[in-house]
């Protein structure tokens, strides 16, 4: 599930998928008196260092939450900012992506996004589709209910379409059919923050990955935090079923 390098001077397993719910950019600015948007617009450089701590590290894929389906009832001001923000990601930090020979691809229900905004998230994938270093995933407009919800939905047409039988369907296939089903399994989750709780964040996926909370909020969220999120990774036994003395 892991593979071993070093970071930092130590041995030390890395994950090969790791997941973060971005936390606290509205706390974060609201505690500078400042408006809930400029959290927002500040966490994008915590996205740059953990990213560039995942390619350092030798992580296959990261993950990031953006935008929940249920983030549409924050304050119209503030979805019409992330949407922009999501916008300038698309057109600035994709090249640089690229650059780095990291693929991009935008995960969720794409369909409630304006056409423009598909239009770049389609040319952005394209652009990076090749790349073979890490895998950057932006989980937009994405619930995991809605996730199973949609796998099961496009196993019940092959059912009714009779490309396959009810007997058919079974984990492995309803995964074949999750966002990310073609990444390394979920290793870690890591929320910042401070609340304990995965906000409807990868739910089929997170089955067996670790947790990692932490009360710093996401624009504070660097390099060095993420390093440590991976160093308590390693401390966990990870059992997936089994006894301890059975994995030793």
């Amino acid at each position: 599930m892991t593979t071993s390098t070093t970071l930092a001077g130590q041995y030390i397993n890395i994950p090969k998928h790791i997941a973060i719910i971005m936390d606290g950019n509205g706390r974060w600015a609201q505690a500078q008196g400042k408006s809930r948007v400029t959290g927002h617009k500040a966490g994008v450089d915590s996205v740059r260092a953990v990213v560039k701590g995942a390619r350092k590290a030798g992580v296959e894929a990261l993950t990031l939450f953006a935008f929940s389906s249920e983030n549409w009832q924050r304050p119209e001001q503030e979805v019409s900012v992330l949407m922009d923000l999501f916008m300038y990601v698309l057109t600035k930090e994709v090249k640089r992506l690229h650059k780095n020979n990291i693929r991009f691809q935008v995960v969720g229900d794409l369909s409630r996004f304006s056409a423009k905004l598909q239009k770049n998230i389609a040319k952005s994938e394209q652009l990076t589709v090749d790349n073979t270093g890490l895998v950057l995933s932006v989980a937009a407009n994405y619930g995991g209910r809605w996730d199973i919800a949609n796998a099961a939905k496009k196993l019940a047409l092959q059912v009714k379409n009779n490309e396959i039988t009810l007997d058919d369907i079974d984990e492995a296939s309803l995964h074949e059919h999750t966002c990310l089903a073609q990444l390394p399994p979920l290793d870690l989750l890591i929320r910042t923050g401070g609340d304990f709780r995965i906000s409807n964040f990868l739910l089929w996926q997170a089955a067996y990955a670790e947790f990692y909370f932490t009360e710093i909020l996401w624009p504070d969220f660097n390099e060095v935090e993420f390093e440590q999120a991976i160093n308590t990774f390693d401390q966990r036994e990870r059992r997936f079923g089994k006894t301890g003395e059975q994995v030793k």
